[in-house]
């Protein structure tokens, strides 16, 4: 029985025959190189020298100056034990004739059921659906090469009509469901939208003209990642305080104070105007930002807006994740008002400052220049809306239910 040497200190080539026999042995079961040599207890790179040999120095082996493997190991097999062998499939073949359940070939072979469900289905006799283990491996193995031709480069016929369709300004989805629409019939045909955008942008498989700029309407000539709304990096030093640790009252719009805020754009994005909508009564206040509306401006902005407020109504600020508020943690030691931040993709979170967004732009068209209003242009454009009965509030204004939480305060 081999026994794994207690001691590693380096022995000299000759005295480790025992090992380069085990390993040799483990190679020939199929045992990859590195798992080999981390059992017998040996460097990776002697392990290579055992099994090919020592080359030159010049990079060719040579009679004078390289020393061959000791013994040659039997041939390794072709793939890994995780795939199913030629005498698996014999096995699966005979249960198979039995009359044997999928879970009971799977038992007995010590496999996932639904690794034998896949065999059956894809290697069986396409016609008489009878599974010939022979034939099977023969697929099996006529399938594994990597890696494989596209399926559009394999057609010239399914290349043609793509690409014809991508000149004429389809999208891969529009291709690859018309395709289907057009040749139900033909399922060589029958590709899915990601397989065309493969052929595109990948590497090694771009069987359709690369004009990129012309063929899709993104323009893209590389493909964009998408990361996963918990996977984004926040984009503020200070750490951001999440909606979903805002007070419960906040939610139920139980007491005033609590205000929700954005910015709506102008014409390029080069102008912009903040908001800021009190959740309970809906009143507006607007926010001029003259000439740009960076962390700096912004913050300043809202803290000489906030400050025309009593106390009692600076309860929180709800906004979204934009640059804009990057300096959030000055804001909040100027006010004493935390902010509070949606996630990302949500504009529902801030419903009340999303619907009063879309009622300015009767007042600032999208595609103009905002910067031209003055900040008496948005005092008076904010009256007027906080003048407007709202069905909400039981057609009351947010002026009056405004009015009435002031003096019921005093």
């Amino acid at each position: 029985m081999f026994e794994i040497r207690k001691d590693r200190s380096p022995q000299g080539r000759k005295k480790l025959h025992a090992e380069r026999q085990h390993y040799l042995d483990l190679v020939a079961q199929g045992v990859g190189t590195a798992e080999a040599c981390r059992i017998v207890g040996v460097n990776r790179r002697t392990g290579q020298r055992w099994r090919h040999g020592r080359a030159s120095r010049a990079g060719r082996t040579t009679s004078a100056s390289s020393v061959p493997p000791s013994c040659a190991p039997a041939a390794r097999p072709l793939v890994s034990s995780r795939f199913l062998s030629q005498q698996e499939r014999l096995v699966i073949a005979d249960l198979d004739r039995a009359g044997a359940t999928v879970r009971a070939i799977a038992r007995e072979l010590g496999r996932s059921p639904s690794t034998i469900s896949r065999e059956l289905g894809r290697n069986s006799h396409p016609t008489s659906g009878d599974y010939r283990p022979y034939a099977a491996q023969a697929r099996a193995e006529a399938r594994r090469p990597r890696p494989k031709t596209g399926k559009i480069a394999a057609s010239p016929a399914l290349r043609d009509l793509a690409q014809g369709m991508l000149d004429d300004r389809c999208s891969p989805e529009q291709i690859a469901q018309r395709l289907r629409r057009d040749h139900p019939d033909r399922p060589e045909l029958h590709v899915t939208h990601e397989t065309i955008y493969q052929a595109l942008y990948v590497q090694g498989r771009g069987q359709l003209r690369r004009e990129l700029e012309g063929a899709l309407r993104t323009g893209r000539t590389a493909r964009k990642p998408r990361r996963q709304p918990d996977q984004r990096r926040s984009r503020f030093t200070a750490p951001m305080v999440m909606i979903s640790d805002r007070p419960a009252e906040v939610c139920d719009r139980a007491y005033p104070g609590n205000w929700e805020g954005d910015l709506i754009m102008g014409l390029g994005n080069a102008s912009a105007i903040g908001t800021l909508v009190e959740r309970t009564t809906r009143y507006v206040m607007l926010v001029h930002l003259p000439g740009r509306h960076d962390a700096e401006t912004v913050r300043d902005g809202l803290i000489t807006t906030i400050a025309t407020l009593p106390e009692h109504l600076t309860r929180s600020l709800t906004w979204d994740q934009g640059v804009e508020m990057a300096r959030h943690h000055e804001f909040s030691a100027a006010t004493g008002m935390p902010v509070y931040f949606c996630d990302p993709h949500s504009p529902w979170q801030r419903g009340s400052n999303e619907n009063t967004n879309g009622l300015l732009r009767q007042y600032f068209p999208k595609g103009t220049d905002l910067s031209v209003h003055t900040a008496q242009d948005l005092a008076a454009v904010a009256a007027q809306l906080n003048r407007r009965p709202r069905k909400t509030l039981g057609w009351d204004t947010p002026a009056e239910r405004l009015a009435m939480l002031l003096t019921d305060a005093s």
